[in-house]
């Protein structure tokens, strides 16, 4: 493989009544709560085009997660039977990124109120990217 290191910058974080882990829904559509996603001022051009009742895939850095993770037992159920990480969503991972699907609910200038978002307060958000349409997005 090849060396070195790749370096991912926040361009805002989360702001999210959810702070235990173990409180939060393994799955956004799961019983979250409404949160904000709180954007640095100097990405505000890049919301541009968003707006209320857009999907978006938002990738976050779960920044409280085990990194020297390689098997699970899904949804943190001992009775499920262990699997490799990567065949699961748990946030426990070599690199914890996370993949969320939410929906806009408003968007108050570099602030955008989504519903659907599992992740804890202050987690780093790392990108945003649109929900395509099916046909295409494979």
């Amino acid at each position: 493989m090849p060396d070195g290191s790749y370096e991912l910058r926040p361009i805002g974080w989360v702001e999210s009544p959810l702070i235990d882990p173990a409180m939060a829904p393994k799955q956004g559509q799961e019983g979250s709560p409404e949160a904000w996603l709180v954007f640095d001022p100097s990405v505000h051009e890049g919301l541009a085009d968003l707006h209320a009742g857009t999907e978006i895939m938002v990738l976050t850095w779960l920044h409280r997660a085990n990194r020297d993770v390689l098997r699970v037992h899904p949804r943190d159920d001992p009775a499920n039977p262990e699997q490799g990480v990567f065949s699961t969503r748990s946030p426990h991972r070599p690199n914890p990124i996370g993949l969320h699907r939410v929906t806009i609910v408003s968007i108050d200038g570099t602030r955008m109120l989504v519903r659907n978002l599992e992740a804890l307060n202050t987690t780093p958000i790392v990108d945003v990217k649109p929900v395509l349409d099916r046909r295409f997005d494979r």
